[in-house]
């Protein structure tokens, strides 16, 4: 029951924060003003349900490195989807066509900051983090991720494709960078970075929610296979790709660090979140 508090008091958090985000849609400075209060009330949150109910240091959201782990994992998310963007061009299915809007990178800012701080918290604060207690590394990150490329199937232009490339290129990705760092800092920064680059900077459809308004004014057209289709680029094989290779990176990087939880060694986890960074 304990477990269930937790997920329960960062989910309340997170669902009053889309709320509050979707009722401010259209005043860009109110929307920025409730993603940043979700972020820091979910932190809170987390803190307060984790620490209180497992009676332990929340090391995962240690404040010492935390900017620093945040801007490197922000870098990463906008190189990435940069790649994306650029082998998407050079085929000739990505276009700008002028200038976006100001407003609406402000209005988008505040929107995937909350969701990215809220979605972390839940998916692997709580969700992989727990699992991989009894199944260990692998099986908490390919069930976690299962799971996250299953919620975007409640978007509008939803599609079981762009689930399918959800769960391997995000949901295994940021689960494998967590083990890695034992940190939540640099999946929140990677997870920002790569739907703000996404929507933000280059103006294209993000997860199947519809249209964006960043600072260019673009499109996509061709091959679904290419292009990600209504879903968005996060459908494409590249950013599959993408994903795919930065998991192996992070797990490799786990190997060597020690921090991959074996099945049935459980009680390992204990000791490596002391090793958050």
């Amino acid at each position: 029951m304990k477990r269930v508090g937790q997920i329960l008091a960062v989910v309340a958090v997170a669902a009053a924060g889309g709320q509050g985000a979707a009722a401010a849609q259209g005043s860009p400075w109110l929307t920025l003003l409730v993603g940043a209060l979700t972020v820091v009330l979910s932190l809170l949150v987390y803190r307060w349900a984790v620490g209180r109910t497992e009676r332990r240091p929340v090391t995962e959201l240690a404040a010492q490195g935390a900017p620093r782990a945040v801007l490197r994992g922000l870098l990463i998310g906008v190189a990435m989807f940069a790649c994306v963007i650029a082998n998407i061009a050079f085929l000739g299915h990505y276009q700008v066509h002028g200038l976006g809007s100001a407003p609406g990178t402000v209005e988008l800012a505040g929107f995937m900051a909350a969701a990215a701080v809220t979605e972390e918290l839940i998916f692997r604060g709580l969700l992989f983090r727990l699992v991989e207690r009894g199944l260990g590394t692998y099986l908490a990150l390919a069930l976690s991720a299962a799971v996250f490329g299953a919620s975007h199937l409640l978007n509008e232009d939803a599609s079981l494709l762009g689930a399918l490339a959800i769960a391997i290129e995000a949901g295994g990705m940021l689960a494998a960078a967590y083990a890695a760092t034992r940190s939540l800092w640099l999946p929140i920064g990677l997870h920002f970075g790569w739907n703000f680059a996404e929507s933000g900077i280059f103006g294209t459809e993000v997860s199947g929610n519809g249209a964006t308004h960043g600072l260019l004014d673009a499109s996509t057209s061709g091959p679904r296979l290419i292009t990600g289709g209504e879903f968005g680029p996060e459908a494409s094989v590249y950013a599959v790709l993408a994903g795919a290779l930065l998991t192996l990176t992070f797990l490799w990087l786990a190997h060597r660090r020690g921090t991959v939880v074996p099945r049935r060694r459980a009680e390992r986890v204990g000791a490596l979140v002391t090793l958050a960074r």
